[in-house]
């Protein structure tokens, strides 16, 4: 699977962004987990929302519980990242990821994750 990560931009902080990640052409996600993940500058990546298995549930890091939603399209093959009352440690390259062989107790960890796409920026300023 190829993916495509768009969407990302420089906001203010407290403003909302929607984050996209498409399967390319001809591909679907059917039942593989689609996760987010995220590297601000000088810090490691860090999980940021999976939507496991086609949907069936979904997992946030706790430092975005609450403010970010993740969802998918199956009609569009894309999974989507909405960001609402962003702050300025959200400032990262995000990076959306899939696999089709995740189990529950490795779904935060990034190196579970086959198939990556490049990375959108999302800055957030003060």
């Amino acid at each position: 699977v190829q993916l495509q990560a768009s969407g990302g931009g420089l906001v203010q902080a407290g403003d909302e962004l929607r984050l996209s990640c498409a399967a390319s052409s001809g591909q679907t996600f059917g039942r593989q987990t689609v996760a987010w993940f995220r590297q601000a500058p000088g810090k490691e990546q860090e999980f940021v929302a999976a939507f496991w298995r086609g949907g069936s549930n979904t997992y946030y890091a706790d430092s975005v519980k609450g403010r970010f939603t993740i969802s998918g399209n199956n009609a569009k093959n894309t999974v989507y990242l909405l960001m609402n009352s962003l702050r300025p440690e959200d400032t990262a390259v995000y990076y959306c990821a899939a696999d089709p062989s995740i189990i529950l107790s490795s779904v935060r960890m990034s190196r579970s994750y086959r198939y990556w796409g490049q990375g959108t920026l999302v800055t957030v300023s003060s």
